[in-house]
């Protein structure tokens, strides 16, 4: 394969998706990945229409073995890639800090923070691969209360790829991208904003657009 190769975690829906349908219409065969089977096949049918390709792998980014062998997979049959997006996230309920159920925060660390620190060693390489490239992730403005399993865990995820940022200076390094999304109408945010006038939000295809980019993708 020819064309530049993007992987894309968290690609069922939202800014995920919306970055797989970018990647993909700039010409990268995009191996897009996230737990659900429909919302990838989704994403298929309109990366299709629009003339370009996927692979989908349906596959929990909390499961090691999974996430150890799509790496290894995409090495053998690619040898490298040359964008991630990194945009798997779990949204806890809303709760009052007091009230924090310890089954949800930990499906919030597992997710936002354990996934993170696996899966940048295992994807560094192939970036490498591939050239150095691009990983992204996305930042979001601070929910109001009620949200501190998932700020913990956010800022512990943005922690962990400002490390990576700071470290990532030798040549071949991979360029690492921290965006900051306008509000836009995605499901995380309509939890956070129950009721809210979504016509004033920026879409999830415009909004990705734009931050992609801003870096150049």
């Amino acid at each position: 394969m020819t064309e530049p190769l993007a992987l894309v975690t968290g690609a069922s829906r939202g800014l995920g998706a919306a970055a797989a349908l970018r990647l993909a219409a700039r010409g990268h065969h995009v191996v897009a990945v996230a737990r659900t089977q429909g919302g990838l096949e989704a994403l298929d049918d309109r990366i299709q229409a629009a003339g370009s390709s996927a692979t989908l792998a349906p596959m929990d980014v909390t499961d090691v073995g999974a996430m150890q062998h799509l790496c290894r997979s995409i090495h053998d049959r690619w040898g490298g890639i040359n964008v991630w997006v990194h945009a798997a996230v779990h949204v806890p309920p809303l709760s009052p800090a007091e009230m924090v159920d310890e089954r949800d925060a930990k499906k919030a660390i597992d997710t936002n923070v354990a996934a993170t620190l696996r899966l940048i060693p295992y994807v560094a390489p192939l970036l490498r691969a591939g050239g150095g490239g691009h990983a992204v992730f996305f930042d979001d403005p601070r929910p109001p209360k009620f949200a501190s399993a998932y700020l913990a865990t956010k800022w512990a995820q943005r922690a962990a790829v400002e490390a990576w940022q700071a470290e990532a200076v030798t040549p071949g390094s991979p360029a690492i991208h921290l965006l900051q999304p306008r509000p836009t109408a995605t499901a995380t945010r309509a939890r956070f904003h129950p009721g809210e006038d979504r016509s004033a939000l920026a879409s999830p295809d415009d909004e990705a657009a734009r931050l992609l980019e801003s870096v150049g993708l």
